[in-house]
C-alpha cells in the first residue's frame, strides 16, 4: 500500500513549487516533507521530484499526483454516500471538505466564455479549482502527464484514459486599429504588407497569426512580432496600435462595433475547434463541471 501522508507531501511540493511552501501548506517542517518524499521515492524506486526553483514532478511523480487528485475526489463522493464518515471527522454540522480540481484551459477561453461557467459551478460545489493556462494545442499534454484531470483542448483524439466531448469552435478575426490598417494595409493585405507590419503574438506557442497569414497568402509569411502574453493586454495592444493580431470575435466585437478596431480582411475568420477532455476515472464533481462547461459552450461557441 502507498503511504498517503507521503503522497500528500509529494503533491504539495509539486503544487507549491518548493519544499518550504509545501511544509507551510501541510503545517509540518520542511525536513518532514523532504523525508516523506525521499521515502516515497525509495518505495517506488525512482525519482519523483526534480529539485529546483521551482520543484517539478517527474513523469512518475505526475502520475502519482494525479492519483492523489482522483483519490480525493472519490473520497468526497464516498463521504456523500456514507454520511457517518464526515460525522466522525467533525459532526454533521461540519462543512464538507473542499477538494482540489486541476483543470487546463487556453487563455482566450478563460478570458471570454469559460470563467463564468466554472464560477457558477464552483459557487455550488465543494471544490477548489486550480486553473492552468496553456495554448489549446498543448493543454492535452497536461492531461497525458497527469497534472490536470480535465482540459479545454484543440485535440479531438482523447488522451489515454480520457473521454472527449466536442464544444464548438472559437471564431477568431484578424484586427488592427484604424491607424495601423491605414499605415500598413492601405493597398490591401498580402505577403509583402504582412511581412512588414508588426503583428501581435501571445507567446511562442501561439500559431494563430501565422496560420491566418498562410491561409490568406497561400504560403508561409515571416511575421515581425510583439509578444503580449495576456488576453486583455493583447486586445489593448491592438487597440493602441502596436500591431495587428487575431482576437476571439467574442472579445473583439465591442471594439469592432465602436470602430477602435477594424477587420483586416472581411469574411476571413479562423475557426478553432475546441474539445473538453477529462479523466474517465474522475468523480461526479468532474461530471458536474463537464455539464457546466458544455452548457456554456453551447451558448457562446460556433
Amino acid at each position: 500500500m502507498l503511504d498517503y501522508a507521503a503522497l500528500s507531501a509529494l503533491h504539495a511540493v509539486v503544487r507549491e513549487g518548493s519544499f518550504e511552501r509545501a511544509a507551510r501548506a501541510l503545517n509540518v517542517t520542511p525536513s518532514a516533507v523532504s523525508q516523506r518524499v525521499r521515502l516515497l521515492e525509495e518505495r517506488v524506486g525512482c525519482a519523483l521530484v526534480r529539485r529546483g526553483p521551482p520543484c517539478t514532478a517527474t513523469d512518475a511523480g505526475q502520475r502519482l499526483c494525479r492519483h492523489v487528485d482522483e483519490v480525493r475526489l472519490l473520497e468526497h463522493e464516498l463521504g456523500g454516500a456514507l454520511p457517518a464518515l464526515p460525522a466522525a471527522r467533525g459532526g454533521p454540522a461540519a462543512p464538507p471538505a473542499r477538494v482540489r480540481l486541476p483543470v487546463a484551459v487556453n487563455a482566450d477561453s478563460l478570458a471570454t466564455w469559460f470563467l463564468p461557467a466554472v464560477a457558477r459551478f464552483a459557487a455550488g460545489a465543494p471544490v477548489l479549482l486550480d486553473l492552468a493556462v496553456d495554448d489549446q494545442d498543448h493543454t492535452a499534454e497536461r492531461l497525458r502527464s497527469g497534472t490536470v484531470l480535465a482540459a479545454v483542448t484543440a485535440l479531438a483524439q482523447p488522451a489515454p484514459g480520457c473521454s472527449v466531448r466536442a464544444l464548438g469552435a472559437m471564431r477568431y478575426v484578424a484586427v488592427a486599429s484604424p491607424a495601423v490598417a491605414a499605415r500598413h494595409f492601405a493597398r490591401g493585405v498580402g505577403a509583402r504588407s504582412l511581412a512588414e507590419a508588426p503583428s501581435l503574438r501571445y507567446d511562442a506557442k501561439d500559431e494563430l497569426q501565422a496560420r491566418w497569414a498562410r491561409r490568406v497568402c497561400r504560403r508561409p509569411v515571416a511575421l515581425p512580432e510583439h509578444r503580449v502574453p495576456s488576453s486583455q493586454a493583447f486586445l489593448e495592444a491592438a487597440r493602441l496600435g502596436m500591431g495587428w493580431g487575431l482576437l476571439p470575435l467574442l472579445q473583439a466585437a465591442p471594439a469592432l462595433a465602436d470602430g477602435s478596431l477594424v477587420e483586416l480582411v472581411p469574411d476571413s475568420a479562423l475557426d478553432v475547434r475546441l474539445y473538453w477532455q477529462h479523466a474517465r476515472a474522475a468523480s461526479g464533481l468532474v461530471e458536474e463541471l463537464t455539464r457546466a462547461v458544455a452548457a456554456a459552450a453551447r451558448e457562446t461557441l460556433h
